[in-house]
């Protein structure tokens, strides 16, 4: 087996990205081996590569990783040879509340990830792949898959007839739109272009608002809501978005903040956020028992995940740009040969 590996040196940066070679090493008593056959891309695993939060040291990056187990260690029971695994996004977190603050221990940030051949771990790194799922669709479900279904299904209980607000066509949002279809809730989907819009209508999105030509599309959800505000927003914005997210939500609605494309800071109004009684909920991911649980309703539902473009492993830079210029609609994933 070759060993390829993506290597990113100390602080990051295109220019900083190498392909290299990293074998496997045998499997402890409760570790597997693991051929790696494909990588999904996210803005955290971009704020690495490309140094926005570069790592302090030379790292293998991607946190999500999906393949077949080629080894098991002697004491491994939940797992055997041939069978089909995705990774977990906090190997240490495995249910319950957080634990960890940070991303010391993500894959791909403050340990060694998934861009290579293979790799072996801890059981606790992996759970099963969705049953007939591609690697390459597995992948796709880690980081913005699990972070849509603690969203609503863990962190608010989504419920039937509820409205879904999400932004943009990210792999979250997709997911997030197709978690609420599948539970039978309503879904206004936003985006600047009209195109995007377009697919967001043919993917389920009940309403759709462009928010170039709608800026105040917070109203636009009153609007669409008769007054009364959507249930639960998914804010994958930061700053320049939360004061939309804010007017968009109903009396008591949940706003779940996940995303910081527009920056890290930026002001806040109490008054809406203490007149309407908004719960905010910061999202980073899920752990393993929840992402087993999401697994179980994928297959029950026989949903499929949004891909927009497959790269060779080798080119991954060209995949980070193409993911930095935002004209994606749903996931871009890396094939490890």
């Amino acid at each position: 087996m070759e060993h390829q590996a993506i290597i990113v040196g100390p602080g990051g940066g295109y220019h900083q990205v190498t392909l290299g070679s990293r074998p496997a090493q045998p499997p402890g008593p409760n570790e597997i081996t693991v051929k790696l056959y494909a990588n999904s891309l996210n803005y955290h695993d971009f704020s690495v590569v490309s140094g926005i939060m570069g790592p302090v040291e030379s790292r293998i990056p991607m946190a999500d990783g999906a393949g077949e187990v080629i080894d098991r260690g002697r004491e491994v029971t939940e797992f055997k040879v041939g069978d089909r695994v995705v990774s977990t996004f906090f190997p240490k977190w495995i249910a319950g509340e957080p634990t960890g603050n940070g991303f010391s221990q993500v894959p791909g940030d403050g340990i060694d990830g998934y861009a290579r051949s293979a790799v072996t771990g801890p059981i606790t790194a992996f759970t099963h792949a969705p049953k007939n799922w591609t690697h390459h669709e597995a992948a796709t479900l880690p980081t913005a898959a699990l972070t849509a279904w603690k969203s609503l299904m863990v962190d608010d209980h989504l419920q039937p007839g509820q409205t879904v607000v999400t932004q943009g066509t990210g792999g979250v949002s997709l997911f997030a739109l197709q978690f609420a279809k599948m539970v039978g809730a309503t879904v206004i989907a936003t985006s600047s272009s009209e195109q995007k819009l377009d697919r967001l209508k043919a993917m389920g999105a009940d309403h759709v608002i462009n928010y170039t030509r709608n800026p105040n599309w917070g109203s636009a959800v009153l609007d669409l809501t008769h007054g009364l505000g959507a249930d639960h927003i998914l804010d994958v914005g930061g700053p320049a978005t939360l004061r939309e997210s804010m007017t968009a939500a109903r009396v008591g609605g949940h706003i779940a903040l996940i995303g910081i494309l527009t920056g890290t800071h930026g002001e806040f109004s109490f008054i809406p956020a203490l007149l309407k009684q908004l719960r905010f909920q910061g999202v980073l991911v899920g752990n393993r028992s929840q992402q087993q649980d999401m697994i179980r309703a994928i297959e029950a539902n026989d949903l499929r995940p949004i891909i927009e473009r497959i790269y060779p492993l080798k080119d991954i830079v060209e995949a980070f740009k193409h993911l930095e210029s935002q004209a994606h609609v749903g996931k871009i994933v890396l094939d490890i040969p």
